[in-house]
C-alpha cells in the first residue's frame, strides 16, 4: 500500500464561475485520475439541510447534518459528467442552482462543518492521482500537493457564463443579477475567517476570460505533464 502522501495530487482552486468545475473534470480524463468535486460536498450539505428545514445559521444543527449527509458520485450514462447522490436521491441539477451555491458558501464558513468534510476529501487522495477542485484545495486541504492551479476570470465573464447555463436549464435570471450574486460572494469567500479564497503562494495563476476551454486545459496540463 503506497504511502498517501506519494499520491500525485493537483489542486485547481478558483472563485464560482471560473471555470474550474468544467476543467477539473477535462483534466482528469486526461490524465485519468479521481476527481474531487468539494464544492459539491458543500452544496449536498447544504441542500440536505435545506430538504430537513434547518436554519443555516443554526451551527449545531448543521454540523450534525454534515456528518450524517450521506454523498456519491457516480459517472453519468450518458457521458455528461458526474452525477451526485445525496442521501439516495440524485441531486445534480438541484446543486447546480445558485440556491445551492449561496448555501454552500454559507455553510462553509462554519468551523465544524468544514472539519467534517475535511476527512471525506482527504479520502478521495487515491491512485493514480487526484485532481481536486474547490476553493481551499491547495491551501488548506492538500497544501502538500505537488501541482496547483488557481483560475479566474472577471466578474462579467463569470456572470455570462452561468447565465447562458442557466437559461439553457430554462431558468428565469438576469445577467445584472448574477453578477452582483457573484461579485458578492466573491467578497464573502475572500473575506472569511476561515479558509478564506486565495491562491496558494506557490500555485499557477490562469485568468480565463475570453479562453477557450481547450487552451485552459492544455494550460492545466503543462503543469502536470510539462
Amino acid at each position: 500500500m503506497p504511502e498517501v502522501s506519494s499520491v500525485p495530487v493537483l489542486t485547481i482552486d478558483g472563485p464560482s464561475g471560473s471555470g474550474k468545475g468544467t476543467i477539473s473534470a477535462l483534466v482528469a480524463a486526461k490524465l485519468g485520475w479521481r476527481l474531487l468535486d468539494s464544492g459539491a460536498l458543500y452544496r449536498a450539505v447544504g441542500y440536505a439541510a435545506g430538504m430537513a428545514g434547518l436554519d443555516l445559521s443554526d451551527v449545531d444543527a448543521v454540523t450534525r447534518c454534515a456528518e450524517q449527509t450521506k454523498i456519491r458520485f457516480r459517472a453519468a450514462p450518458d457521458s455528461a459528467g458526474t452525477r451526485v447522490w445525496v442521501n439516495g436521491h440524485d441531486a445534480t441539477d438541484e446543486l447546480r442552482t445558485e440556491t445551492a451555491g449561496a448555501a454552500a458558501s454559507a455553510i462553509a464558513s462554519i468551523p465544524t462543518v468544514r472539519q467534517a468534510l475535511v476527512q471525506l476529501q482527504l479520502g478521495f487522495r487515491k491512485l493514480p492521482g487526484l485532481v481536486a477542485d474547490g476553493r481551499d484545495m491547495g491551501t488548506v486541504i492538500f497544501p502538500d500537493a505537488r501541482f496547483k492551479v488557481f483560475l479566474t476570470a472577471s466578474a462579467a465573464e463569470r456572470a455570462k457564463r452561468r447565465y447562458k447555463q442557466l437559461k439553457e436549464k430554462g431558468l428565469s435570471v438576469t445577467l445584472g443579477g448574477l453578477q452582483r450574486e457573484i461579485e458578492a460572494r466573491d467578497s464573502r469567500d475572500a473575506s472569511r475567517a476561515v479558509a478564506p479564497l486565495k491562491a496558494a503562494e506557490d500555485a499557477l495563476l490562469v485568468d480565463t476570460t475570453g479562453m477557450r476551454i481547450e487552451d485552459v486545459v492544455a494550460k492545466v496540463l503543462a503543469v502536470v505533464q510539462p
